[in-house]
């Protein structure tokens, strides 16, 4: 038998990738000239993936150590493809490499460094329930009345106390801005802000904002760790700048300050975030802040049809913060985006279902098919005419798997054990337990922070009244089912589903062994794990088993229903964006704030810059139910000129045969106002006038 051995690229001592053939000459320029700080102006469809992932390639390849390279982007699966597309260019996985989101990066370098920011390394990460659960706690404690008046939820709370942190404003200036009917509240949410912070001080845990505020902090406030992590640093690549914060911004600036190798990819006419506190200036500002940059630009797309392209670049050349750029297509001229005007919500419905048949007997899979919109409201009728004419589709945006009641409910337990001090997931845990209430259950916790370890927690006596007494009974036997043997995530997370969490689950739900087979399912994750700290940072940090779930569905034939903020990164053959109206999209709340404008049509913008090759923008004329409101079209339709769009007039086809294509051409077709028309809808419930079909 013979043996073939396959040389490494570094065997041969030439680079294994064909750089000038693989990429176009712009990207080229950036993957060979990206030294020092850079700016790389990436549109829509522009191939900025490949271009990061070949310059973290062409840097290996020339002798760049990988632990040298830090990569950071915004999702888990932006992370781990990129990662894997270096692996496949290299011929190797590029061990040591820092990839990640701004999150993950941070809880890395917190665990290594947390002592030096008041936490230890075994600090427990809060998602978003748990945060809103502790500060309910904190209004409880502080014997805050909400019901002398309105008050904010907790989940409002939560949402001012991130957005106060993350745009670095004081809390007073949020409420003043973007709550003003809760101006006379400042000083109740301040306090709770303040119990919030050292609530999870004393249980040793950071929510997602502390990763980031608290890395600020270790970077800025301890010079030797920045010289540090900076100088390991020589290489820094950011993806989706325009997406950043303030903190972020300022992590990637300390992390930067030794070598100033910093890359950072993005295009501002993406920018849709600043709810989230994203700041558009840190892109538009890079050139000040960073001398001597250099600016690239990306504007060849490989995704959209010359015609839709000309209709993005009209619409975002009404923006004037911005870079001004001209996308151009690589594709052959298609069809112009059609403006459909439907009578009312339901005949825009009706039509849109039509259409999606009509592509689909075309050729154009289910998949490859999304309807996109400003609000999750806007999709309603659209939804019953779906259900009616059995169309299947996938809504984004539902319930994630770590985010439903059970899996919270194991998790909760897993976090005791591996924080004893972790006072959300007791208060959770003692929660399900009966006889236990909620101030109980802050007695409990109160006498268990008293303990170092679990082991001594399911050992200690707790004197309680009979009821509560079981109940903690209850919740020691299966803390005691989960310590048994060698403590490995999955062997707990099965333990508590043979408890009597069972029992609980039978009680309180009718597809409670929907719940036992997710749980299982959950376990099956874990058993790639053996340390459940790590397990646990994971289910923290990434949503990706989730969608992993979805993609393994066996009905992948369904069309997608999606807000644009949802959609932002993905792209279909053909994409309906409905409900553009007037007060609809824009939206008008957002029209109120500054730069609203600017920012809604960089929303339109990316919802167009999603298509291919076919794209459908339609709105309804009239609105409500017994008044009827004639509405005008979106803003944004008005700005465009004409030329760009072919308008679709639709009317109820008549209760006669259809129309006949003979010899002599289509069969002319008279509407009520004696125009012609020349194509029957698809499905034949309506009738379009397109003079050139």
């Amino acid at each position: 038998m013979k043996e073939f051995v396959l040389k490494k690229s570094s065997d041969t001592g030439r680079s294994a990738i064909d750089y000038p053939s693989e990429l176009n000459p712009a990207q080229l320029e950036v993957v060979l000239g990206g030294d020092g700080p850079c700016l790389v102006l990436a549109g829509a469809g522009s191939g900025k993936t490949r271009t990061i992932t070949y310059r973290v390639a062409y840097l290996i390849e020339n002798g760049v150590s990988p632990e040298n390279i830090l990569l950071v982007t915004f999702t888990n699966k932006a992370a781990k493809e990129m990662l894997s597309r270096v692996e496949m260019l290299l011929g190797s996985y590029p061990t040591g490499l820092w990839g990640g989101t701004f999150h993950s990066i941070a809880n890395r370098l917190l665990r290594m460094y947390a002592l030096q920011v008041g936490h230890t390394p075994n600090f427990t990460i809060l998602d978003s329930e748990d945060a809103k659960d502790l500060i309910k706690i904190c209004i409880k404690e502080l014997k805050i009345d909400t019901t002398a008046r309105r008050f904010p939820s907790p989940a409002k709370l939560h949402g001012m106390i991130s957005y106060s942190r993350n745009a670095s404003r004081p809390i007073a200036d949020v409420i003043e801005a973007k709550y003003p009917n809760f101006a006379d509240l400042v000083s109740t949410i301040d306090r709770i802000a303040e119990m919030y912070e050292m609530r999870k001080r004393a249980a040793d845990a950071m929510d997602f904002d502390d990763l980031l505020l608290l890395l600020r902090k270790l970077l800025y406030e301890n010079p030797n760790v920045q010289n540090r992590l900076a100088s390991q640093f020589q290489y820094i690549l950011v993806d989706e700048y325009q997406d950043t914060n303030v903190i972020q911004a300022d992590i990637v600036r300390a992390l930067a300050s030794v070598h100033q190798n910093l890359l950072v990819v993005g295009d501002d006419a993406q920018s849709i975030y600043s709810f989230r506190a994203a700041e558009i200036q840190n892109i538009l500002g890079f050139q000040e802040a960073y001398a001597q940059s250099n600016v690239f630009r990306l504007t060849t797309n490989y995704r959209s049809t010359p015609e839709i392209l000309q209709l993005a670049n009209t619409v975002i050349g009404n923006n004037r913060n911005q870079f001004k750029k001209e996308l151009t297509s690589v594709s052959r001229p298609f069809e112009k985006p059609n403006l459909i005007p439907a009578a009312n919500g339901f005949q825009e419905a009706e039509y849109i279902a039509e259409q999606v048949l009509a592509l689909r007997d075309e050729g154009t899979p289910l998949q490859e098919i999304a309807v996109l919109f400003r609000a999750a409201f806007h999709s309603q009728s659209l939804e019953f005419e779906l259900m009616k004419r059995d169309i299947p589709y996938e809504y984004r945006g539902g319930m994630k798997f770590f985010q439903r009641a059970h899996i919270k409910d194991v998790v909760a337990h897993l976090r005791i054990v591996a924080n004893v001090k972790d006072e959300m997931a007791w208060m959770r845990a003692l929660g399900i337990q009966p006889g236990i209430g909620l101030v109980t259950a802050g007695k409990i916790v109160r006498k268990i922070h008293a303990y170092e370890t679990i082991d001594e927690v399911v050992a200690a006596e707790f004197k309680l009244a009979s009821r509560a007494a079981r109940g903690m009974e209850n919740m020691k036997s299966v803390l005691k089912r989960m310590l048994v043997g060698n403590r490995q995530p999955a062997d707990m997370i099965r333990a508590v589903a043979s408890s009597d969490y069972r029992d609980y689950l039978e009680a309180e739900y009718p597809d409670f062994m929907d719940r036992l087979d997710d749980i299982e399912q959950f376990a099956l994750f874990a058993e790639g794990y053996q340390n459940l700290t790590t397990f646990l940072d994971e289910v923290s940090l990434t949503d990706e088993y989730g969608a992993a779930r979805e993609q393994g569905s066996s009905d992948d034939e369904k069309i997608v229903l999606s807000t644009v903020h949802q959609a932002k990164g993905l792209e279909w053959d053909a994409v309906f964006v409905i409900s553009l109206s007037d007060g609809k999209f824009p939206n008008q709340r957002a029209l109120e704030e500054d730069g609203g404008v600017e920012e809604e049509r960089r929303l339109f913008y990316v919802a167009v810059t999603r298509a291919r090759k076919h794209l459908f923008l339609t709105y309804p004329i009239t609105t409500g139910g017994d008044s009827l409101f004639i509405g005008q079209p979106s803003l944004f339709l008005q700005e465009l000129p004409s030329g760009l769009l072919e308008e679709v007039r639709l009317r109820r086809a008549p209760s006669r045969p259809a129309p006949s294509w003979g010899d002599d051409g289509p069969t002319i077709v008279l509407d009520d106002f004696g125009e012609t028309v020349k194509k029957e809808a698809p499905s034949g419930g309506f009738l379009r006038d397109i003079d050139d079909l």
